[in-house]
């Protein structure tokens, strides 16, 4: 009997070129693999059908010095990740892995924002409910507090570093599975605005299909 095969969807492929001392300690924290550490390269990617990543990491590993960090499978959709300490032999992985799906890293869909909010002087309830679910620093009373949500999630990955390279803001949450990507910054005024500035010109740098957000 004949088995058909689904197309492979890129649904975003993102190279971080050093990674934040925050970024790569919330990665780390959440990491199914070898967990990475600041100064490290990683290339990360989110396709369809999920389960297509583990024939993707096996190309990567048998063709360059790098070291998987994640290999998680979604309802939808699977997410990859290595890194290591050479970006190039980083950057060589991430083209052996889209050589290998048969896609280029423009084929992958744009970043679609969803929630983009800065809160000022956060409350010192709201503050605790948060910190009650966090994955990253704490969120204090008079906080201001960024959130954003994008999809696909990958670009929440290209966000959460950009913005820790622009200011001293603590990461509070950073989700990067699933249907949507989601990440919360804590600092002064001054920290997130300069912060929130750095993950909008990351997003709008980004390339790819058009995105409506609808999966």
């Amino acid at each position: 009997m004949a088995h058909k095969t689904s197309a492979f969807e890129l649904r975003g492929a993102v190279v971080i070129d050093r990674m934040q001392s925050q970024f790569a300690a919330c990665v780390a924290a959440s990491s199914d693999g070898y967990f990475p550490v600041a100064g490290e390269s990683a290339f990360w990617l989110e396709a369809r059908p999920g389960i297509a990543i583990n024939r993707l990491m096996d190309v990567a590993l048998k063709r360059c010095r790098v070291t998987p960090g994640a290999l998680v499978t979604e309802r939808s959709y699977g997410t990859l990740e290595v890194h290591g300490p050479d970006q190039g032999q980083v950057r060589e992985a991430g083209r052996a892995i889209l050589a290998a799906a048969g896609v280029a890293q423009s084929d992958g869909l744009a970043p679609h924002v969803l929630t983009d909010e800065i809160i000022r002087q956060v409350d010192s309830h709201h503050a605790m409910l948060i910190n009650r679910t966090r994955n990253g620093m704490l969120l204090l009373a008079q906080d201001t507090l960024y959130t954003l949500e994008v999809n696909p999630a990958v670009w929440v990955l290209l966000a959460a570093n950009e913005a820790e390279k622009a200011a001293p803001i603590r990461i509070v949450g950073l989700g990067a599975y699933g249907a949507v990507g989601r990440l919360r910054l804590a600092g002064t005024d001054a920290q997130i605005e300069a912060a929130v500035a750095a993950v909008q010109r990351a997003l709008a740098g980004v390339g790819g299909r058009a995105n409506l957000g609808v999966d």
